[in-house]
């Protein structure tokens, strides 16, 4: 019971600092601004682990490859707590069952929550877009996601124009990330 308990506070945690380093690399990616609460928020909460990252990962096509890894890391974590787990002999025994070797199955799993967790924040970014669209109302964390949200939506936005005033494209890109969940 113990175990669970801490699978779940670690999972929990991993989770959270994870979808802090993606947002950092998608804010980085899109050239969003860090000159509003949101972009000094996920500096000042991820500063710690993305700069010695930098000094040994390169930037690969302009992308923040550290703050990638990070989160890819980060989300090793629960799964080698579980791997360990099983190699005592915990109620985890059965994650050792699998086809692969543990550090394939780590790895791979590692990819798959990561992919997952990256879909998972661009759809609630895009909700959050749908909701601020709704209303006038100025708000602090409505600029920077529109620019998180906006070259997503922009190619969509060529091929599907405002339909009577109403804007489908954030529905076929959620749609389009609800598929890459499903698959992976």
């Amino acid at each position: 019971m113990l175990a669970r308990a801490f699978l779940f506070l670690l999972d929990s945690l991993a989770g959270l600092l994870s979808l802090i380093l993606l947002l950092r690399f998608f804010m980085q990616t899109f050239r969003v601004s860090f000159v509003n609460p949101l972009g000094v928020f996920v500096n000042a909460a991820t500063h710690w682990l993305v700069r010695p990252l930098r000094r040994v990962v390169p930037s690969v096509f302009g992308l923040d490859s550290a703050s990638l890894l990070a989160a890819y890391l980060v989300q090793m974590l629960p799964l080698l707590a579980v791997l360990l787990f099983a190699a005592l002999g915990s109620a985890y025994g059965d994650v050792l069952e699998t086809p692969y070797t543990p550090i394939v199955f780590l790895l791979g799993q590692a990819l798959r929550s990561t992919l997952r967790l990256c879909a998972h924040l661009l759809i609630a970014a895009l909700i959050l877009r749908i909701i601020f669209s709704w209303f006038e109302v100025p708000s602090r964390i409505a600029l920077p996601v529109s620019q998180l949200t906006r070259p997503l939506l922009a190619p969509i936005r060529r091929f599907l124009p405002p339909i009577g005033g109403i804007d489908l494209s954030p529905l076929v890109i959620i749609l389009a990330l609800e598929m890459i969940i499903l698959f992976v």
